[in-house]
């Protein structure tokens, strides 16, 4: 496998002023060497489980990936419930990036 197509960060944000807060601060740190965005919910899981445009994705799945929990086709909470439930995905670390502050979104998201 070509070291290059490894996917180490999948950042999930829909927000383009977010994500590239995010970017810059990832790329700063020396930490987005190896990072591939998405803007949806829906193209998370069809990224993750290699899918729709990304079926025959042959690069390893992501070390990480960076969440938001309100995301445009499918919400947040229902990529992490679908990355949890399957037995290849549910060990990736999940960091919940949203400016929700709302208490069921984040009690809903550590269980």
């Amino acid at each position: 496998m070509n070291d290059n197509n490894i996917v180490e960060v999948l950042l999930v944000e829909d927000n383009p002023r977010d994500a590239e807060l995010t970017i810059r601060a990832l790329k700063k740190n020396n930490l987005a060497n190896r990072l591939f965005h998405v803007e949806n919910g829906a193209e998370a899981l069809d990224f993750l489980f290699r899918r729709g445009n990304y079926e025959g994705r042959t690069d390893s799945s992501p070390k990480v990936v960076l969440l938001d929990l309100k995301l445009p086709k499918v919400n947040g909470l229902e990529v992490l419930r679908s990355m949890k439930s399957d037995p290849h995905l549910h060990t990736i670390p999940v960091v919940v990036v949203s400016s929700s502050a709302e208490d069921p979104d984040i009690k809903a998201a550590y269980d």
